[in-house]
């Protein structure tokens, strides 16, 4: 059964890849096609799109990233031919970019003294520049402004590459533009009184869309910030400064209380589907597993019966192997070592939650984790996240006076959000057939914030040794946005690791864009640069 879905999605992807270049051929013969759609259902086709894909997710995001990151160790790799993940990430993002152009020139007209169109065309910069970061920093160079018009001109569907430099500054400038003309006070008039109705992200609440895009800027500021010190520096001042109301802070530069609202979330039960598609990615994989690298940031010696374990997300994010036992493989194993079997991903466990199979010897990935189909959400950024990236600004000094002091407590309520974020997710799974995450694992009283901040030690280490922590932490806190850890590693080059360096920097252009759109592809990457070790722009 598994195998015949496995060889049903490869053909259905064979298929659509090719055929989405046909859609833009018959949107352009029939303009009332897609722009026949309200604003709303625009916008909503959209934010559904921000979820990661069946195949992103297993032959990109386990395949690749989590072996890169070391947040899982991966023994062995089933699905190596990772273009078929990318297809879909850049089909993804390809295929929703006429909708945003669309929604775009219909408010071209609109009266924009009108705060109910300001809102609107806020919301629709924030997803953009979301949805496009996400790309650039996959790919590196992408066509941007010029894509996603070919539906209005048939001469453009073959767009020209933008540098990432370029992509940043305007999606940097966009929105700020954005986080300025959201008006979160303004009455819920038309158009903005229907279309809100389709935001199945932030429910209509427009202070977290502004929350959200202080939140991107801050990440993308600092992520240029080696390559742009000026220009991100002057950003960062500005929203840490000034106040500006980000997840985990609000408008009077006070830490907000519920680290649960405090993140950008799409739960399925709120778009009305079931993921089935991260349980699928990691039962096709079988093989990720707890690392001997994220072990050491969750427990103090390699006890198996975990006596020595002190964060609770050691329990949220994995299980204990078949014998109930913990046991971390090594990310960097010795020649000849074998990989690990049993069935700790299989569906059965449903029914049986213990059954993890005989060959089960190493600790897997927490089954709640991957097969919860209604309650756990695809994370797009945390309110702890924001509070790491505040640690590392006053660390370093970014945009801000260097204050190590105020680096500390950023960095303790930045651990204080995660783990309260976390629990209150994991508290909240199920499974299909309705077991509770209480009801299968039983996380020690004694396992808290407290035994998590006596073990990290940040106040008796170095600033160099803090900073190490910070980026530690945040790189933990993002155990299902592997993409960002990604980013994160290759940023500071400083994540936890057991020395092995990555061996990707970024993705090639996938093989039918190439086919597709060769001209402009030679124009960018002819005389090189379209390699796995070839670093984005923002990478020193």
């Amino acid at each position: 059964m598994k195998k015949t879905l496995l060889i049903i999605t490869l053909c259905i992807l064979s298929t659509m890849l090719p055929s989405c270049r046909k859609d833009f051929e018959e949107i352009n013969k029939n303009p009332n096609g897609f722009t026949s759609a309200s604003d709303g259902s625009l916008f909503n086709t959209v934010l559904a799109s921000m979820r990661y894909g069946w195949n992103e997710q297993l032959y990109v995001n386990i395949s690749v990233l989590y072996k890169q990151t070391q947040q899982t160790a991966l023994p062995q790799v089933r699905w190596n031919n990772y273009t078929i993940g990318t297809e879909e990430i850049w089909s993804n993002y390809y295929t929703s970019l006429p909708n945003l152009r669309e929604l775009e020139r219909r408010w071209a007209s609109l009266d924009t003294s009108n705060h109910a169109v300001l809102n609107m065309m806020a919301m629709e910069k924030i997803v953009l520049a979301f949805k496009t970061f996400k790309v650039t920093d996959l790919f590196g160079d992408i066509p941007f402004s010029q894509a996603g018009y070919g539906y209005q001109d048939i001469n453009r569907l073959r767009p020209a590459f933008d540098s990432q430099q370029s992509i940043y500054q305007s999606q940097l400038e966009s929105l700020a533009w954005a986080a300025e003309h959201i008006d979160p006070s303004a009455d819920d008039v038309e158009p903005y009184l229907t279309f809100k109705t389709f935001d199945n992200l932030f429910m209509g609440d427009l202070l977290k869309w502004r929350k959200f895009a202080n939140s991107l800027r801050l990440r993308y500021a600092i992520r240029m910030y080696g390559k742009e010190p000026v220009l991100a520096g002057r950003i960062v001042q500005e929203i840490i400064g000034n106040f500006k109301p980000t997840f985990g802070v609000n408008e009077f530069g006070q830490l907000n209380d519920n680290p649960y609202t405090e993140s950008a979330v799409m739960y399925p039960y709120q778009l009305g589907y079931r993921n089935e598609s991260k349980g699928w990615s990691f039962n096709q994989s079988k093989d990720a597993r707890l690392g001997s690298t994220i072990w050491q940031l969750l427990s103090s010696n390699d006890s198996a019966d975990g006596s020595g374990i002190f964060d609770p997300r050691a329990y949220y994010f994995f299980d204990t192997n078949n014998d109930n036992k913990w046991v971390a493989y090594p990310n960097n194993p010795s020649p000849g070592m074998q990989p690990d079997g049993g069935i700790p991903y299989e569906y059965q466990r449903d029914a049986l939650y213990t059954l993890k199979g005989n060959d089960c010897h190493y600790s897997p990935v927490n089954y709640h984790l991957v097969r919860d189909l209604d309650y756990i959400p695809d994370i797009f950024m945390t309110g702890a996240e924001v509070l790491y990236l505040r640690a590392e600004a006053y660390m370093r000094g970014i945009g801000v006076p260097k204050d190590v002091g105020q680096a500390g407590t950023e960095f303790l309520s930045g651990l204080q959000y995660s783990l309260n974020f976390w629990s209150t997710i994991m508290n909240g799974s199920r499974l299909p057939l309705g077991n509770s995450f209480s009801s299968d694992i039983t996380v020690p009283s004694s396992v808290n914030f407290i035994s998590v901040q006596n073990n990290t030690n940040y106040f008796s280490v170095g600033e160099s040794q803090q900073l190490d922590q910070i980026y530690a932490q945040c790189w933990l806190d993002m155990f299902m946005q592997p993409q960002e850890a990604f980013s994160l590693a290759r940023r500071t080059g400083r994540t936890p690791s057991d020395g092995t360096p990555l061996s990707v920097y970024r993705f090639t252009i996938p093989p039918t864009e190439v086919s597709y759109n060769e001209a402009n592809w030679l124009s960018a990457f002819g005389s090189g640069g379209d390699g796995l070790l070839e670093k984005v722009w923002w990478m020193n």
